[in-house]
């Protein structure tokens, strides 16, 4: 016991991790403000009528989101062929100089290239960040780092509601990219992964080669359970969490709800979550079970948060806290995700899956917004709800257990 907290020390006071935790808490920030006071500056900002306002609401998460997707494939294979370090600098340079962009808009199209800006450079940060961490640290202990660093990044998003309270949306947004523009100094000690040093010097291992992972059955079955099992994460944040106020009517909750509130309380849970998934892994020395663990508790949770009635405001946040705490594995998740592929293309692995986990917010919100037509809130949540935890389910059992597992290989074609 005083070994692992003797270990834990020194990964928490290791620059890169200190500078990857920093970055990922200002990308969170960034990418649940959106959330938080999208509205409010199409409101306030644009002038736009409250009909407008709803659709390019979406309109803008679309863009965003269409951001994120091209910047995870563009930032992965850089990673895998110019580093991890240098794409850990580019994409929040990226992503702050897009986020200060964003307080000066003055019309639609304008936000609609920015959020596009800001998405590419979002996606980058958390990929290689965990790739850099899994390849510096021991093997045995790797957990520890990706623990931290998803662990701190959660905050973001109370930072990022609590700002929000505080100042006007383009204050908000100037707060987030000036908080990234800073972190960029602490970047200068950040040193380059050995692995990653060793694969430079590799003439004849293609390097960052996308196409690789379609060209092999088992490549391609293996890269597509890595992206279904987080799809539970984001089914609980994009439609549990962010349609807060709907949820809140079933459950005939008479007190005002704030979403930016709902999304606050789900990412403290989410964070402590992050934290207890890792440090049970470590435990446990088994990513797997503790995944599984996770999946069963987002499953009672869902029992709950759809079938409670007559509750008050500070019960509902507390589910949605609770919900957070369940599907805290995504730390985990992005690390299952580095564990199971070769040096030549990690960070392609790690920075791509996340991006379209969040990608997978689009189709998923389509079609529980179809369902909910159909039926009502309640039956399109379960039918998405359980189909995302089947699917992350058979994914999780179909990825073989990858703690501690040397990670010094290429992938061939």
């Amino acid at each position: 016991m005083q070994h692992q907290k003797s270990k834990l020390r020194s990964i928490l006071f290791n620059i890169p991790v200190l500078v990857a935790a920093l970055g990922y808490f200002v990308d969170i920030y960034d990418l649940q403000l959106f959330n938080i006071i999208g509205k409010e500056s199409l409101e306030k900002g644009l002038h736009l009528s409250p009909e407008d306002v709803i659709r390019y609401d979406y309109i803008l998460f679309l863009w965003q989101m269409g951001g994120m997707l091209l910047g995870g494939v563009v930032f992965g294979i850089l990673g895998d062929k110019l580093g991890r370090k240098s794409i850990l600098f580019s994409s929040i340079l990226i992503y702050s100089l897009a986020n200060i962009g964003n307080a000066f808009v003055t019309d639609i199209y304008q936000y609609q290239f920015v959020r596009l800006i800001a998405g590419f450079g979002l996606s980058g940060e958390l990929g290689a960040a965990i790739t850099l961490i899994s390849e510096i640290i021991d093997k045995e202990n790797r957990g520890w780092g990706t623990m931290i660093v998803v662990s701190a990044g959660a905050m973001g998003a109370v930072a990022g509601n609590l700002v929000a309270k505080q100042w006007d949306w383009q204050i908000s947004y100037i707060v987030g990219g000036v908080l990234g523009l800073v972190l960029l100094v602490f970047r200068i000690g950040t040193f380059e992964s050995g692995l990653f040093e060793k694969l430079r010097d590799e003439k004849y291992i293609k390097k960052g080669n996308f196409l690789m992972l379609f060209q092999k059955r088992e490549i391609f079955f293996k890269y597509l359970a890595c992206i279904l099992v987080g799809l539970p994460v984001w089914f609980v944040i994009g439609i549990l969490v962010k349609f807060s106020a709907k949820f809140a009517a079933t459950m005939q909750i008479t007190d005002p709800i704030s979403t930016g509130d709902a999304i606050m309380y789900s990412y403290i849970g989410l964070s402590i979550g992050d934290f207890i998934s890792g440090w049970l892994s470590q435990v446990w020395r088994s990513r797997r079970k503790v995944i599984f663990t996770y999946l069963f508790l987002t499953f009672l949770l869902m029992l709950i948060y759809l079938n409670v009635k007559g509750i008050n405001a500070q019960q509902f946040y507390f589910l949605s806290f609770m919900l957070g705490i369940a599907t805290g594995f995504w730390a985990l998740f992005v690390s299952v995700a580095a564990e199971q592929f070769g040096t030549n293309i990690r960070a392609t692995v790690t920075t791509t899956v996340p991006n379209f986990v969040r990608g997978a917010v689009i189709p998923i919100t389509l079609t529980f917004n179809y369902l909910m037509g159909q039926y009502n809130i309640t039956l399109a949540s379960w039918i998405v709800g359980i189909s995302c935890l089947l699917l992350s389910a058979l994914s999780t059992w179909y990825l073989k257990e990858s703690f501690a597992k040397d990670l010094n290989y290429y992938e061939t074609n």
